[in-house]
């Protein structure tokens, strides 16, 4: 395991764990910090993947019980024009799913809930959710399928409280991780950065696009700031420990990674860091 595995993105994204697994309504706990990308998102996209094909694919890996209560109550929900009557059943349904360990359709199904109450936090939960499935996706399909159920969830949210700065890093993230519109994301961040000169979050995610650009200077100063203001901040550290390496101040990159090395305290994170941190000495 690469040791950007041990780390979860810090940046109060408020990425949420997978919903209801077990009946518990309560997201759970992130791993500790994701790296990012080692490259810009590419500017072409892969066709997202169609929801008829995913629906099929969670039918097929639930039992024979769990796939006949989806078939029926999606039925149902599919013969209702009344959004008070069809937002249980999609309720249920996502549970079911959720239960089902299928958290890509109990997101779908939670995500239309939240789109038919139309309220600021049911969306932003919605997305944020589909924004942390889409984050640890490795087929580029679905990626982007989950990706652009993050983007609808979260740009709708944001319309209703155009002020909620969980919901702007979340979306920036999206643009700047998962779409071929980055720039959107930054522009979005630089927006937050503008009102709120010390924002943590923003400044890391401006920090990470500095070092995925090239602009290590940048990403040295942005990345700086943030460690100054919150010395523990493990995401912050490892990233101005790439942002050193990249301007040539190897023995600065070496030292930041020993604070988050020691602010980690993993045994497995540690041996692959030691041999990071051996390299650059």
């Amino acid at each position: 395991m690469r040791p950007v595995h041990f780390l979860a993105i810090g940046i109060g994204i408020v990425l949420i764990g997978v919903l209801y697994w077990g009946g518990n309504t309560r997201p759970p706990a992130k791993k500790a910090v994701q790296a990012p990308n080692a490259t810009m998102p590419s500017p072409g996209r892969p066709t997202p993947a169609s929801i008829d094909s995913l629906y099929q694919s969670c039918l097929q890996n639930m039992s024979p019980a769990q796939a006949d209560s989806v078939r029926l109550l999606a039925k149902k929900c599919a013969a209702l024009h009344d959004s008070a009557q069809m937002r249980p059943i999609f309720s249920v349904l996502s549970e079911i799913c959720s239960r089902a360990r299928q958290p890509l359709m109990a997101a779908f199904f939670n995500s239309r809930n939240a789109l038919l109450e139309n309220s600021e936090k049911s969306l932003t939960f919605a997305g944020q959710l589909f924004l942390q499935l889409a984050e640890d996706e490795k087929n580029l399909s679905v990626q982007a399928f989950e990706a652009g159920e993050a983007l609808k969830c979260l740009e709708k949210s944001l319309s209703i409280s155009p002020e909620n700065e969980d919901t702007r890093l979340a979306l920036a993230t999206c643009y700047v991780e998962l779409t071929g519109e980055p720039m959107r994301g930054v522009q979005i961040l630089l927006a937050i950065t503008k009102e709120h000169p010390d924002d943590v979050r923003a400044n890391v995610l401006l920090g990470r696009m500095a070092i995925q650009s090239g602009q290590f200077a940048k990403a040295v100063s942005r990345l700086e700031g943030v460690v100054k203001r919150d010395p523990q901040n493990k995401e912050a550290l490892y990233f101005l420990a790439q942002a050193y390496e990249g301007a040539g101040e190897r023995r600065k990159a070496a030292d930041a990674l020993e604070q988050c090395k020691r602010l980690v305290n993993d045994p497995d994170f540690s041996r692959e860091i030691d041999e990071k941190i051996n390299s650059l000495r």
